[in-house]
């Protein structure tokens, strides 16, 4: 039995380093499963997880759980009451993720690759479709980043290379 949780232990460190970010719902589940270590000593039933976050059945939350343990979030010994353990690491908040984060010699170099591509098709006889459709998506992405004056300024000229396809 000590071998075999060894091996529990040793897989765990292995997947701290390739976790993938636990969903809401795991989240929320996973800081359920580590209060009531934290307050207990000892891991939730299935039973006390289901009433504790609401669940209609032991069932889904046997679904749950499996999914963390599949994800490397939660260790279980196997055949073992009460021995789900959060893997360290698993609550651990990353840098939060922020949007329209971006640096002004990052908008340069966006810009004055685009730019380039525009120039590129512009002095071809015939601009080509696909470049084209790239370029219209890099301006919608420089929307998406919030840098709509850049976009704005280079949309007549996309205009431009459109009207030639048809």
């Amino acid at each position: 039995m000590l071998m075999q949780e060894q091996n529990t232990n040793i897989g765990s460190e292995q997947a701290v380093s390739e976790l993938v970010r636990p969903t809401k719902k795991q989240r929320e589940l996973l800081e359920f499963i580590q209060t009531f270590i934290t307050e207990h000593g000892y891991s939730p039933s299935y039973r006390e997880i289901m009433t504790g976050l609401g669940y209609n059945s032991v069932a889904t939350v046997a679904l749950h759980v499996g999914n963390l343990i599949k994800r490397g979030h939660v260790v279980k010994r196997s055949r073992s009451a009460r021995s789900l353990e959060v893997v360290q690491g698993a609550l651990v908040q990353d840098k939060p993720l922020t949007t329209n984060e971006v640096e002004e010699s990052q908008e340069k170099w966006l810009v004055e690759q685009i730019e380039r591509l525009m120039k590129e098709q512009e002095e071809g006889a015939i601009p080509e479709q696909g470049a084209v459709e790239d370029i219209a998506t890099l301006l919608a992405a420089l929307r998406v980043l919030g840098l709509d004056g850049a976009a704005q300024s280079l949309k007549p000229r996309l205009d431009e290379l459109q009207s030639q396809l048809r």
